[in-house]
């Protein structure tokens, strides 16, 4: 089925639509009530934004292992439902927290979206191969991992536009609780689907219940090269996407909208790679092209660090599109979002493909802990390198440094991770 046709089937709009509303309410809330305490109420300094995420990535570590467990145990659409109906809830609570300027409740309330954020992920990954054939699931995933990214960009450029607005907290509490709903609509039509493995106990240790899905993970090796290779891409996407606005900001010396285009590039540049990996894999699902994809995340990164440090009088996007310093900009960061999205959709589908049915859930779910960990991992040491004096262009430089490393062991490794899953046969990672 081309990937258009598979686009607009209910087997994937749906799921679609709902993964977007809540990747959007989740950066839209995070991002605006930085900006309101900030710059509004004046209060919580620049830690509120790392307070903000590490409240947010905390129960990506705790509790995805039992959430994986859960998806596995019942019915994955009807999960979705009752997860969709505590973001109404959620976002019901932020409504009121914005509307009352309460910090301390918008905290709360980041909390609570970290935790059914991090119940949602197992299940949304994991229902995919049960609606999508083996041919349409590279293609599946490219369209998540496109609408994430654009959905994280939007809802954070909106968060901070429009709480600033006169009726700014209005604005924003009013759109979080509609794409809620619609998020809670497009989840009612999802089609049913059968329990994976419905005899599944659900252990109350959380800790031991973590340990055991990440030891479980272990022991499928193409699994666990995959989750490694993703939690890498996920740290080297954090890595940029915290220090783009140090670039703009203080590098460039740039207003806000130059920060917007770069924002808008990085996710239109996943969305190129994602689903142009499709093509150029011929719905394949194989690690091949992931070390050559690496190489250029490190070129690319490396090269938008050195013409961002030679900019020179390029402070609003008219003066980036205007210019062929602009230009090359615009080119650099595109292709590295790009090569971003051609490493790590194939590695989504290689986990869901090699993975058994009954524990298909608990694997992602161990890549969604590796990923949070590897992320807390990146984000300090690049707070190291900050307060070690290196500014944000040469912070980039040595990500792009680390990362030829990843991709040199990915050449090594790429064939232990997949030799190849042709369409409709049989998959050579089990």
């Amino acid at each position: 089925m081309a990937l258009m046709a598979l686009i607009g089937s209910r087997r994937l709009w749906p799921l679609t639509l709902t993964q977007s509303c809540g990747a959007l309410n989740d950066n839209l809330v995070k991002n605006a009530m930085v900006v309101l305490a900030l710059f509004r109420l004046h209060v919580g300094a620049t830690g509120l934004s790392a307070l903000a995420g590490a409240l947010f990535i905390a129960p990506y570590i705790l509790l995805s292992a039992t959430a994986g467990v859960l998806a596995d145990r019942f019915a994955k659409p009807r999960l979705i439902l009752v997860y969709k109906l505590m973001e109404v809830a959620l976002m019901a609570a932020a409504a009121i927290a914005f509307l009352t300027a309460s910090v301390p409740g918008l905290l709360a309330v980041l909390v609570g979206l970290g935790f059914q954020a991090a119940l949602f992920g197992p299940v949304k990954y994991g229902v995919l191969p049960e609606y999508l054939a083996e041919e349409e699931l590279l293609g599946g995933n490219a369209v998540i991992e496109a609408t994430t990214f654009l959905s994280i960009v939007c809802g954070t450029v909106a968060g901070g536009g429009l709480v600033l607005l006169d009726d700014g907290p209005v604005l924003v509490a009013v759109t979080g609780l509609a794409l809620s709903l619609v998020g809670l609509f497009a989840a009612v039509l999802m089609p049913p689907a059968l329990p994976a493995n419905p005899r599944l106990r659900v252990h109350p240790n959380i800790l031991a219940e973590t340990w055991r899905v990440l030891r479980a993970a272990h022991t499928f090796r193409p699994i666990w090269l995959s989750l490694l290779g993703i939690s890498w891409f996920w740290t080297m996407g954090a890595t940029i996407l915290t220090e783009l606005p140090i670039v703009a900001r203080d590098t460039m010396k740039a207003q806000g909208s130059v920060l917007t285009l770069f924002l808008a590039m990085f996710a239109i540049g996943v969305g190129i790679g994602s689903i142009g990996c499709t093509r150029l894999l011929r719905d394949r699902i194989s690690a091949r092209l992931a070390p050559f994809a690496a190489l250029g995340i490190s070129v690319f990164c490396w090269e938008f660090a050195r013409a961002a440090a030679a900019a020179q009088g390029m402070v609003t996007a008219w003066d980036i599109a205007a210019t062929p310093a602009g230009w090359r900009l615009l080119a650099d960061l595109t292709l590295l979002a790009a090569c971003g999205g051609i490493f790590s959709v194939p590695l989504y589908a290689i986990i869901q493909e090699a993975a058994p049915p009954d524990s298909r859930s608990r694997m992602v779910a161990a890549n969604n802990i590796m990923n949070a960990l590897f992320m807390v991992i990146g984000a300090a040491a690049a707070a190291g390198l900050a307060a070690a004096g290196l500014n944000a262009p040469r912070t980039l430089v040595a990500a792009a440094a680390a990362n030829l490393l990843v991709a040199g062991w990915l050449f090594t490794v790429t064939r232990k991770i997949s030799p190849g899953i042709a369409p409709g046969g049989n998959s050579a990672v089990r």
